[in-house]
């Protein structure tokens, strides 16, 4: 298959993390017949190929590969109609609404003509493809897994997220370049009873609406304006019937932050407010809070930054790289980075249809634009898979040999 058919496939064949059966199996093959070495099964479902061509610098280059439960309506002839089962046990739709399909479909695409190409170039690289990203876990497995160990181990990483900026241009940003993210569970311990006699109860529910409602001063309040850091609380689950007042309530909160000690007075902050409002509704038992994902803030390597934008400009034109600055997006990435014990330059790489971005921008409605994680997100193929091959490529012969 060329790189379209691939693409397609995979974007029409989907997996959940830790479930990327299918997935790895496709790129397995297409490295094999390469004639690289590959290992599969590399924390759960993750697939690492070496390719060696003498001595020379080692080169790390990383895609990640799962899918996100979200049913797609873009209408593409190659719409995904997966579904697949949650950690929950549930049946749910599944899509690449976050572009990983395009993220390995390039790193194939690199890994392609770095092989073609062998002759230009001296060293190894290690292509990492890694699982479940969306669960912040997949990173950490290959790392618990062994990668530093197993194989050559690289002197720089390197790797791309698409992004809706307009295709054809990619985004390099020295330092913090990804926000740190924290989930966190939260669940107030109400009394339940009749919806008739609110008196005998303690309503979890007015509880959790009060909560939801503080949050929203800790970035108006309590973080300083030239700071980046959202708290969003993406549910409340709390009762199953008109009249009933339930016993709990359970809001799911998510947090960004871009530097340690601001994360650490956010997280403070939020569970002040859920306490102070847990007490003044009465109740009696102490709020549960648990911390199911945590993220670091994904740090470029400055010097090693600067050196692979020199080397994305010379192959893309200075025009098509710029520094958009940091985004509020989070990626494990950096922990294959921290494992390796490597520096790390991760850049956006732009997905969406160039005049319908440039004509967004020139109406001041681009937050209107389908992006990661919409059921609507579709990065346009071409530029986007040309330029990601690119990047890889000219980003990768940056740091082998000559």
């Amino acid at each position: 298959m060329n790189l379209t058919e691939i693409y397609q496939d995979l974007h029409a064949h989907p997996e959940l993390s830790f479930a990327e059966h299918r997935t790895a199996a496709i790129i397995a093959e297409h490295m094999r017949a390469l004639g690289m070495e590959v290992t599969e099964g590399v924390g759960g479902t993750g697939v690492v190929g070496v390719l060696a061509n003498g001595s020379g610098p080692i080169v790390g280059l990383r895609a990640d590969i799962d899918a996100l439960p979200v049913e797609e309506q873009t209408g593409l002839a190659y719409a995904s109609t997966a579904r697949g089962t949650d950690p929950d046990g549930f049946d749910v739709p599944v899509m690449h609404a976050c572009g990983h399909d395009i993220h390995i479909t390039c790193l194939l695409g690199a890994l392609e003509q770095l092989v073609n190409d062998r002759e230009a170039w001296t060293g190894t690289v290690v292509a990492y493809f890694q699982p479940a990203e969306e669960l912040g876990a997949g990173a950490q497995a290959m790392v618990d897994d062994g990668i530093a160990e197993r194989f050559p181990k690289p002197s720089i990483v390197l790797g791309q997220h698409v992004s809706p900026l307009p295709a054809g241009w990619v985004s390099v940003h020295a330092g913090p370049a990804m926000a740190g993210a924290d989930s966190m569970t939260v669940t107030v311990h109400g009394r339940g009873g009749h919806g008739s006699r609110p008196e005998a109860t303690i309503d979890p529910v007015v509880t959790a609406a009060a909560i939801t409602m503080r949050l929203q001063t800790v970035v108006s309040r309590e973080v300083a304006a030239a700071q980046s850091v959202v708290v969003t609380v993406g549910a409340i689950q709390a009762g199953n019937k008109h009249n009933i007042i339930p016993d709990t309530a359970t809001l799911m909160i998510s947090v960004r932050s871009s530097e340690p000690q601001q994360r650490e007075r956010v997280l403070a902050a939020i569970e002040r407010i859920i306490r102070a409002e847990a007490q003044a509704s009465g109740m009696t038992q102490e709020p549960t809070i648990d911390y199911p994902q945590s993220l670091p803030v994904l740090v470029n390597d400055p010097e090693a930054t600067e050196r692979t934008r020199a080397a994305l400009s010379k192959a893309l034109g200075n025009d098509a790289v710029i520094d958009f600055g940091a985004v509020t997006g989070s990626e494990d990435v950096g922990r294959i980075a921290d494992g390796l014990g490597a520096p790390i330059c991760y850049w956006l790489l732009g997905g969406g249809d160039p005049e319908t971005v440039f004509a967004a921008l020139a109406s001041g409605d681009i937050d209107a634009l389908p992006s990661n994680h919409s059921s609507l997100f579709a990065p346009v193929m071409e530029p986007t898979i040309g330029t990601g091959v690119a990047a890889l490529v000219s980003a990768a012969r940056e740091w082998l040999g000559p």
